[in-house]
């Protein structure tokens, strides 16, 4: 009996040892993915952004530091399968405003005319509206 739960604890404390390993590693990896990337951008960036657009050159820090702020600001490095998909016929339901926005495209052809022709008075009219509303 003494055997058997030694080795339950025997296995257990094993399991541990490997799962933490495993976290350890994957830590590791990640942090030298990371480095590697940022100087992989860091290259890119010193290959071709001061001769083409005239900017600096970056030092490592700087170049990590830029892929930090673009991740602030627009949002995860993460590609098209991460992100939830809608099912099929959830997707086909209703229309989407884009989709109507292109259908109704050739109306846009008008535009000129019509504010030729109306739109410059007929905003002067909106404009008066709301100011006699704003008085009132």
């Amino acid at each position: 009996m003494e055997e058997h739960l030694e080795h339950k604890v025997k296995g257990k404390a094993e399991k541990f040892f490997r799962g933490f390993f495993k976290v350890i590693f994957m830590i590791i990896a990640a942090i030298i993915f990371l480095l590697l990337f940022g100087y992989g951008f860091m290259l890119l960036w010193n290959w071709l952004m001061p001769d083409t657009f005239g900017l600096p050159v970056l030092s490592y820090w700087k170049a990590v530091g830029i892929l930090v702020m673009a991740k602030i600001l627009f949002g995860n490095f993460e590609g098209k399968g991460h992100k939830k998909e809608k099912s099929k016929s959830h997707q086909f339901s209703k229309p989407r405003k884009w989709d109507t926005c292109k259908s109704d495209f050739s109306k846009w052809e008008f535009y000129d005319a019509f504010w030729k022709e109306e739109g410059e008075n007929a905003f002067e009219d909106y404009v008066k509206r709301n100011q006699e509303e704003k008085n009132h």
